[in-house]
C-alpha cells in the first residue's frame, strides 16, 4: 500500500477562491440551448415557461456562480433582437458556424429567466465580428437600463418592468478566429471603441477582452494603447484531448492528465504579460471562459456530442485544483459546455435526463467557491509515465471556510491506491466527511439506462489525535470536508 501525508496550514492563506472559477458555458449549439435547457412551454416535459424543469435543478444543485452565453462562435453571428418580443413572431436564422437552424424561442429574456431559476449571475458575450458598436449600446440598454427610452421600454413591453443588471459583458468571441478574423492589433482599438461607449453607458460592469496565444496578446495590448483600465478580464481558451473519448488506452489516459501542466504554463504566460502591459495599475483577471476535453467524436454534424466518462471527471477535478493554486490570477472560468455538448454536467434525450461524471466532480468541489486557498503539501512519491518523464500521481488543493477545511485530492494512477495522513497546522481536526468518486475502470460512464454507474459514493477515513486517515482508491477524486 503506498503511503503518503498531506499537510495544510491553516493560517497561511494563498488568497480567496473567486465563485467564478467555477463557471459554466451554454452556446446556441447541439443539444445544449434546444433540448437541454429549452423545450417550449407545450412540452409534454415537465417545465417552467419553457425551461425544462430537471436540468434546471440540477443545475441549480452545483451552486452554479455564472453562465456565459450565448456564445462562442455563436456570439459572433447573433443579433438579440432576433431572440426578443413574441417568440411567434421571432425570425429562423440559419447559424452558419454550426451548421444548423436557429429558432430564436431562447433569447435574452429566457437566458436571464434561466439564470435565476439556478441561481447563475449572467455573463453576455457581445456581437463583434458582425455587430456593431450601437448595437452592443442598444442591448445593454434593453437588459440594464431604468430609463424611459426606447430599448428599456421594449424589454418592460416583454414583461420584464426592472432592469436584468447583468455585470459581464465579453466584447466578441475568439475574434483571432471565428469572431473576426481581426489583427491582434486592430482588435485592440476595436475593444477601445466597443468599451469606450459601453463603460460611459455603464461604468459599473466588467468587460472581458478577447486573449489568445502570446503574438495575439502582445497586439492586442498595442492596439490598446496605455488604457489598462478598459480590461477587467483577458479571456483565454483551451480545449484537450488524447484518444478517443470512451476507447481510449492507458497511454491516451496518461496523455491527458498530463496536459494540465500545459495549461497551467498558459495561464503563467500570460498573468507574465498582462503585468507587463498594466505595470501595477490596474488587477486585470485571467478568463479562462472555454475549457473541456473535446474529443474527436464531437463535430458538427453530431452537435458536438461525445460521451463522459470518469477520465473525464478526473481531468476536470485536476483543472479545478489548477485553478484553485492560481486563484491571484484567474479570476473566472467557465467549462463547456453545460448540456449535450462537448463536457457537459448532464444529457437530456426527450424526457429522460442523465448526469454525468463531470457534474459529480463540481458538485464534490463547492465547498471552494469564495474560500480562502491554504498553504497545502504532500511528500507523495507515487508517480505515473508520459514521455518526457515521471509525473506526481497524487494533486490536491486546500481552503478554509470558517471553521472547515475543504480538501480535494486526485488519485491519477490507474492501479495503486494510496492511504494518505491529512496534519493540520495550527488546528486539529474534530471531524470529517468523505466522498469518493470512482469507478473499476476509468472509461466507465453513465447512460440514460444506467445513470449512477459513476456517482459519489462514502470514504474509508478515520479521525484520531487530530489528523484524517483515508484511503484514496486508484483513479478517483476525493472529497474530504473537515471541521476543526
Amino acid at each position: 500500500m503506498n503511503k503518503a501525508k498531506v499537510t495544510i496550514w491553516v493560517d497561511e492563506v494563498k488568497g480567496r477562491i473567486d465563485p467564478d472559477i467555477y463557471g459554466h458555458f451554454a452556446e446556441h449549439l447541439g443539444g445544449c440551448i434546444y433540448d437541454g435547457i429549452w423545450v417550449g412551454e407545450n412540452s409534454e416535459i415537465p417545465n417552467e415557461g419553457g425551461i425544462r424543469k430537471d436540468t434546471a435543478q440540477a443545475f441549480k444543485e452545483l451552486s452554479p456562480p455564472i453562465l456565459r452565453w450565448p456564445g462562442g462562435c455563436f456570439a459572433d453571428a447573433y443579433h438579440f433582437e432576433d431572440g426578443i418580443g413574441p417568440r411567434e413572431k421571432r425570425p429562423r436564422r440559419w447559424n452558419i458556424w454550426w451548421e444548423q437552424e436557429e429558432s430564436n424561442q431562447f433569447g435574452t429574456d429566457e437566458f436571464i429567466r434561466f439564470c435565476r431559476m439556478t441561481g447563475a449571475k449572467a455573463y453576455i458575450c457581445l456581437n463583434v465580428g458582425s455587430g456593431s458598436i450601437e448595437e452592443a449600446l442598444n442591448w445593454m440598454e434593453y437588459c440594464n437600463s431604468s430609463a424611459d427610452v426606447h430599448y428599456a421600454n421594449l424589454r418592460r413591453q416583454n414583461g420584464q418592468p426592472e432592469p436584468y443588471n447583468v455585470g459581464y459583458w465579453s466584447v466578441g468571441n475568439e475574434n483571432w478566429g471565428c469572431g473576426g478574423p481581426f489583427d491582434p492589433e486592430d482588435y485592440g482599438k476595436v475593444y477601445r471603441r466597443f468599451v469606450n461607449y459601453l463603460r460611459r453607458a455603464n461604468p459599473d460592469v466588467k468587460f472581458i477582452a478577447c486573449g489568445g496565444g502570446a503574438e495575439w496578446n502582445e497586439g492586442f495590448f498595442k492596439g490598446l494603447g496605455d488604457r489598462p483600465y478598459m480590461v477587467d478580464y483577458l479571456s483565454i481558451h483551451r480545449y484537450f484531448h488524447a484518444g478517443n473519448d470512451v476507447d481510449f488506452s492507458d497511454s491516451d489516459y496518461y496523455d491527458l492528465m498530463a496536459q494540465v501542466k500545459s495549461l497551467e504554463d498558459y495561464i503563467e504566460l500570460t498573468a507574465k504579460q498582462i503585468e507587463t502591459f498594466a505595470r501595477g495599475r490596474k488587477k486585470i483577471w485571467i478568463a479562462l471562459d472555454e475549457w473541456g476535453v473535446w474529443h474527436p467524436q464531437a463535430r458538427v454534424p453530431n452537435g458536438l456530442w461525445q460521451q463522459n466518462t470518469l477520465r473525464d471527471a478526473i481531468f476536470a477535478a485536476r483543472v479545478l485544483n489548477l485553478l484553485n493554486l492560481h486563484c491571484d490570477k484567474v479570476g473566472m472560468a467557465n467549462i463547456a459546455q453545460t448540456f449535450n455538448v462537448l463536457q457537459c454536467v448532464a444529457f437530456t434525450e426527450g424526457p429522460k435526463m442523465c448526469l454525468t461524471p463531470t457534474y459529480w466532480t463540481f458538485h464534490m468541489f463547492k465547498g471552494h467557491m469564495g474560500a480562502e486557498l491554504l498553504r497545502c503539501e504532500t511528500d507523495s512519491a507515487l508517480t505515473f509515465k508520459v514521455d518526457g518523464g515521471d509525473l506526481p500521481a497524487l494533486d490536491l488543493s486546500a481552503s478554509r471556510n470558517k471553521g472547515e477545511i475543504t480538501l480535494t485530492l486526485v488519485n491519477q494512477h490507474l492501479t495503486e491506491d494510496v492511504k494518505v495522513k491529512v496534519a493540520l497546522i495550527g488546528a486539529r481536526a474534530n471531524d470529517c466527511a468523505m466522498r469518493v468518486l470512482t469507478a473499476e475502470d476509468p472509461r466507465a460512464h453513465n447512460t440514460f439506462e444506467r445513470p449512477d454507474v459513476v456517482r459519489p459514493m462514502e470514504g474509508e477515513f478515520e479521525v484520531s489525535d487530530g489528523e484524517v486517515t483515508a484511503l484514496l482508491p486508484s483513479k478517483s477524486v476525493v472529497l474530504l470536508e473537515i471541521k476543526t
